[in-house]
This record gives C-alpha cells, structure tokens and sequence, in this order.
C-alpha cells in the first residue's frame, strides 16, 4: 500500500480565509490568497504590519476551528480506503494541540495517530507529498518522489503536478503510478 502526506494548512483546511480575515479586521485592509505571489505574506500586508502578520498564527483557536476545503473530507476518507495516509504539518505554539483535536473531530477515520509535525517533510517517509508550500514542494521533488501542489498564486513557480481541489487531486491519484 502506497504512503500519502497530506498537508493540513490550505490543502485539508482553509487557514488563508481566517488568517487574513483577523489581519484584514485590524489593519482594513484586503488581503486574499490570491494576492500572494510568492510565500512571504509579509510582502503583502500594510508596512505597519510586516512581520507581525505571523503573530495571527499564534493566536489561541486559529487552527482548532479552520473550515476543510471542500470535499476535503469525503476524499479523504475514500482514499483513506486504498492508501496509508498520514497528515504532515509543520507547527506553531498552540498550533500542536489544536491541530490535534482538528483531525480527531473531524478525520477520526485518519485519526492523531497519523498525524506528524515537522518543517522538514522531504524527512518523512512516504511516496507522495499534496501539500501547497514552495520549499515543501521542491525539498520533496528533489528527494525523487512525486509531489503535487494545491494550486495557489505563491508556488505557481513550482515546477509539479498541481490540481485546484480535492476532487482533482482524488482523479489525479488514479492516473499515478
């Protein structure tokens, strides 16, 4: 059976919405996913901001009551059938505990026992990578093994296969080998 890590931030979960939701209300600014060119969110948010715009990261709930992205879910539990999946994510402060409690509520057939904090994924032992961070994508590609992007304006630049939802992903899976 073939291994898959599965990204948990803007691939499972819609974290862009909420975070830039929290800096938009502070700063009345208009922040989206869509404006991010490249992975420095810094580069895009009021001057006054910069750096402080990962701070939103460190807020007590951010991660606990993310939205999957649609039909995240459905097809994880379809694939959770044919695949060993394991959900790799990196971590801040509360973020570990958080996470946690996410995947028991909401992908108790995947479970905390399959989930895996780490910065460096290339690490972790698997066939396939479905994450949506440029040096995520490229550390993994240049281990050999396939990685796939969830399509965003900040790792366009990316040179793997990438899909815009999960439903394309679960097709794309069919066709690799």
């Amino acid at each position: 059976m073939k291994t898959i890590l599965i990204d948990m931030d803007s691939v499972i979960c819609d974290l862009m919405s909420e975070w830039h939701r929290r800096y938009n209300e502070d700063y009345q600014d208009n922040l989206s996913v869509e404006n991010l060119m490249c992975w420095r969110s810094e580069d895009y948010v009021k001057s006054e901001c910069g750096k402080k715009i990962y701070e939103y990261l460190d807020q007590p709930g951010i991660f606990l009551h993310l939205k999957p992205l649609p039909y995240a879910i459905e097809v994880l539990e379809r694939l959770s059938l044919n695949y060993d999946v394991l959900i790799v994510t990196s971590s801040r402060t509360y973020a570990y505990t958080e996470k946690e409690q996410w995947v028991e509520k909401n992908l108790p057939f995947i479970g905390k026992n399959n989930l895996i904090f780490s910065h460096r994924k290339e690490m972790i032992r698997g066939d396939l990578l479905f994450d949506d961070a440029p040096h995520n994508l490229m550390a993994f590609k240049n281990t050999g093994r396939t990685a796939i992007a969830m399509n965003y304006p900040y790792n366009a630049n990316i040179d793997v296969p990438r899909v815009n939802n999960w439903l394309e992903f679960e097709k794309w899976l069919v066709t690799w080998k």
